[in-house]
């Protein structure tokens, strides 16, 4: 994607870029790996959920997900045989056109973005829409995201969901004017992405962004 903050170093922490991007490669349900972040307190419900206007104990599927005609996010992604990881997977599409159509909403005070991301998977939610929004400018054309793998925590409680993004074709918009923000393709615009993906404590069917990790300038993704 044009027009981005992505540091040139690699970045592991959740508000540390404003464009979501990635890389991945074959399953790996090595479950005796510990997954970072993956110990996250399961046990009580997150407010977040229940912001979303979403019961807990409900997965919230009339949460609005929808994004313009000119945002097109697309998931070349093969869904995994693991019950856990197929619905983990899924909510990690949804978290991402959760972030996107609160881009084009102009706030993240959207349903979609509280219902599927807790703790620091929320803050960085937070921080590509506020970021988007303090620059005035949102986006356009199509990010696909790619090469998926997925890695279960042995407690059945945590699923990390990496991928690769390829968003060359991928542009930012000023609000305002409409110019779209356009730069000759470059490695920038591959970045490789790890979010773990924690199952909500009274629903097994709806799972949540607890942790963004990022690295950009991936090479291993072109």
């Amino acid at each position: 994607m044009k027009h981005r903050t992505l540091p040139a170093a690699t970045a592991l922490v959740a508000t540390a870029t404003l464009l979501l991007t990635a890389c991945g490669g074959g399953d790996d349900k090595s479950n005796n790996d510990k997954i970072a972040g993956a110990d996250q307190d399961t046990k009580t419900p997150t407010a977040s959920a229940e912001a979303s206007g979403a019961p807990a104990g409900d997965k919230p599927d009339g949460v609005d997900v929808s994004l313009p005609k000119d945002m097109n996010l697309v998931f070349d992604w093969k869904k995994p045989k693991d019950k856990n990881e197929a619905a983990a997977m899924a909510d990690t599409a949804n978290y991402i056109r959760a972030i996107y159509h609160g881009v084009d909403k102009r706030t993240s005070k959207v349903a979609a973005v509280t219902a599927y991301s807790t703790g620091e998977g929320l803050t960085y939610a937070q921080t590509q829409i506020g970021d988007r929004v303090k620059g005035g400018w949102t986006a356009t054309g199509t990010r696909r995201h790619y090469d998926v793998t997925t890695r279960s925590a042995s407690n059945g409680q945590s699923v990390e969901i990496a991928f690769c993004v390829d968003s060359s074709k991928f542009y930012g918009k000023e609000v305002k004017t409409g110019k779209v923000l356009k730069s000759k393709p470059s490695i920038a615009d591959y970045d490789y992405f790890k979010i773990i993906m924690v199952k909500y404590p009274t629903n097994e069917a709806l799972w949540q962004a607890s942790k963004v990790y990022v690295e950009g300038k991936a090479a291993k993704c072109q």
